[in-house]
């Protein structure tokens, strides 16, 4: 779970430059990028849900915070502490007080709660599938589909599916990977505009003075 979490937590592109000429799955994405581009700081409550191969299933909670126009992020899960504040990442896995330390790297080709937002701006190819209906603060309504796949073969996922509520929010996306593993970020809260403590974003030595640091940089 700890190496999972690791691996697919990176920050994306904040460029718009799809793939694909789907007039209307581009026009939806369009205004989905729109919409959060326009927020400076976004807190959500998020779930993750696993499932392998045999179908069995892992589900873990978290909140992520954004801090846009510095590109700082900061991800909060049980096992699992990430921050970032626009330069290095630090990944601290409580389980076996171990913190790694990384370069900011704008991958994207990795896709993980701190680049659910504009994942999808780039390398893919996508199209519009049929309405689903989705369960939304106790409500129920249809959600726009649109499936993605990834332009690089090399990755270890080949497809994705992003379900967008009627505000143009993200409310879920699926990740299909070539191992037959299943991988769904659920967005539960959003609060946009919120004044964030700096300090969240850095990483403190005396908090995890009992951790063995790992620098990768």
């Amino acid at each position: 779970m700890k190496k999972l979490l690791l691996s697919i937590a990176f920050v994306g592109s904040t460029l718009l430059s799809f793939a694909q000429t789907d007039a209307a799955a581009k026009k939806i994405l369009n205004d989905v990028s729109k919409k959060y581009s326009s927020y400076r700081t976004i807190q959500s409550d998020f779930s993750l849900s696993i499932q392998d191969a045999n179908k069995k299933t892992h589900t873990t909670t978290g909140v992520m915070y954004f801090n846009k126009p510095q590109n700082q992020y900061a991800i909060s899960l049980p096992e699992q502490e990430i921050i970032s504040d626009g330069k290095s990442v630090w990944s601290i896995s409580k389980d076996i007080k171990e913190v790694q330390v990384s370069e900011n790297e704008n991958n994207g080709n990795t896709i993980g709660p701190n680049n659910l937002f504009n994942f999808y701006q780039k390398g893919y190819k996508y199209v519009l599938m049929p309405d689903e209906k989705i369960v939304r603060q106790g409500n129920t309504e249809s959600a726009k589909v649109i499936e993605l796949s990834p332009e690089d073969t090399k990755t270890n996922y080949f497809k994705i599916k992003l379900r967008i509520n009627k505000n143009n929010h993200i409310q879920d996306v699926t990740i299909f990977d070539k191992s037959s593993n299943k991988y769904t970020y659920t967005i539960n809260t959003l609060y946009l505009g919120k004044k964030f403590d700096p300090k969240m974003f850095t990483f403190s030595k005396d908090k995890y003075k009992d951790y063995e640091l790992v620098d990768l940089r």
